[in-house]
């Protein structure tokens, strides 16, 4: 291309040279045939310079230096989209094939590659789609991207199975699909992905059982398969003692909660079907949230739970539980914020060392069957340190804390469908009390 350029070059500086000449042969009559040859020949030299400028400036067909089975891979990704859902601007839009998907600039967007120093083929090392609503099937083809460390689809239409070929990507540190409509089980080779540190399946229509292998994954920090249709038994997790979020929340998962990573920070296993007791929460100190709610958990809430030293929200709320251990003691440096326990089956007395949690501000034991009064440690607490108390349907009885009666509106409360004598003027009574009948039968009951 250069040595065009120089051509070009030479050839003008020419043709300026040749247009002086013929100025001069003008100016005398006898040369006036040899000024009109040479006026053809520079018109013909001008043509030629300004077609080889213009063709410098045209786009060709770029010889590709990235791997032939890449780019087949990449073509086959894109042919596995309906084109009406590629839009403009959108990544998939920028991709054409007249040009090396490593080397072009301004094309293949949310590609990254890798550029050996060996002179060898680059290599596809990345894909991070946008979410454009995309709608295709990731084809086979995606398990020849062999150098693959990381491959983002989420926030899209992607559907069918999950191809087993994605087992032959041993570099894969991230493998991240939610938000799609993928169907069918998670793929058994996925245990064959040793690097894998992030693996996110979440909201998408997966079915079959957890992976038991899954546990030979020792590099996961991110465990993400909440929002499918996972059925059977949660397998032992503790072997994954790097990982530190876990979310299997919203799907069918039953049996018991079985032992877990003991570094875990964040775990989600709500909305299942769940059941029995939950002591193998109570060893994981570093949890910061702890969601368990909507399952069928059931036994007492030990005390262990209610004082993991830096869960800040504690969420039990719609299972079984039946009592709450308390505390015999304050415990010092707790994080616990939020504690809802609402939808049980807890009984007795109000816990009266919640009082204890020095941060706790919100708190939420309706919808179930506690009886007696309600502590008068609870009104220095509402108003001030308290900013939510929900305690609606219990079998509550006597009078509110004066506390309740005395101020204490710039709060959140609902004493509702209990048996408790509330002023009228009182809105955390809205709703009506129960017959007082009811509350002494239960308090038969639980004695």
């Amino acid at each position: 291309m250069n040595h065009l350029l120089s051509e070009c070059h030479y050839k003008c500086a020419k043709s300026l040279i040749a247009k002086q000449t013929i100025e001069s042969l003008d100016r005398l009559p006898s040369l006036e045939p040899m000024a009109k040859q040479l006026r053809s020949l520079l018109s013909s030299c001008l043509l030629s310079v300004t077609v080889s400028i213009v063709l410098l400036h045209i786009p060709t067909r770029v010889h590709s230096v990235t791997l032939k089975s890449d780019v087949e891979a990449l073509q086959a990704l894109m042919q596995a989209v309906d084109p009406v859902s590629i839009v403009r601007y959108s990544y998939l839009h920028s991709w054409d094939f007249a040009f090396d998907p490593c080397e072009a600039a301004g094309v293949f967007q949310g590609i990254l590659c890798t550029f050996p120093t060996d002179k060898s083929a680059n290599r596809i090392m990345a894909i991070d789609l946008d979410p454009a609503g995309y709608d295709g099937f990731l084809t086979a083809s995606i398990g020849n991207l062999t150098e693959l460390t990381s491959l983002r689809i989420s926030k899209n239409n992607f559907r069918g199975p999950i191809p087993e070929t994605i087992a032959n990507l041993q570099k894969l540190t991230r493998l991240s699909l939610p938000q799609n409509l993928f169907t069918g089980r998670i793929p058994q080779g996925i245990i064959n992905l040793k690097h894998l540190q992030i693996l996110d399946l979440s909201q998408n229509n997966l079915s079959s059982k957890i992976p038991a292998d899954i546990t030979t994954l020792r590099s996961l920090v991110q465990l993400s398969l909440s929002n499918n249709a996972l059925s059977g038994r949660i397998p032992d997790l503790s072997a994954l003692w790097q990982l530190s979020t876990l979310d299997l929340s919203s799907n069918n998962l039953d049996g018991i909660v079985p032992n877990l990573p003991i570094n875990l920070r964040k775990l989600s296993l709500s909305h299942n079907v769940l059941s029995g007791h939950i002591s193998p929460v109570s060893v994981l100190q570093h949890l910061t949230v702890l969601d368990l709610s909507d399952n069928r958990l059931s036994g007492l809430i030990r005390q262990e739970i209610l004082t993991l030293p830096l869960v800040e929200r504690l969420n039990i709320s719609n299972n079984q539980f039946t009592e709450m251990e308390p505390m015999p003691y304050p415990r010092e440096g707790l994080q616990l914020r939020v504690l809802d326990a609402h939808a049980n089956r807890l009984h007795g007395h109000l816990p009266i060392s919640l009082v204890n949690i020095a941060n706790l501000s919100s708190i939420d034991l309706s919808h179930n069957l506690f009886s007696g009064r309600i502590p008068l440690e609870y009104g220095a607490k509402l108003g001030s340190s308290w900013k939510s108390l929900l305690l609606e349907d219990n079998f509550l009885i006597g009078n509110l804390p004066p506390q309740f009666i005395n101020g204490t509106v710039a709060v959140r409360a609902n004493f509702a469908h209990n048996c408790l004598r509330c002023p009228p003027n009182i809105p955390f009574c809205r709703g009506g009390q129960r017959a007082n009948t009811e509350c002494v039968e239960q308090q038969d009951h639980s004695t």
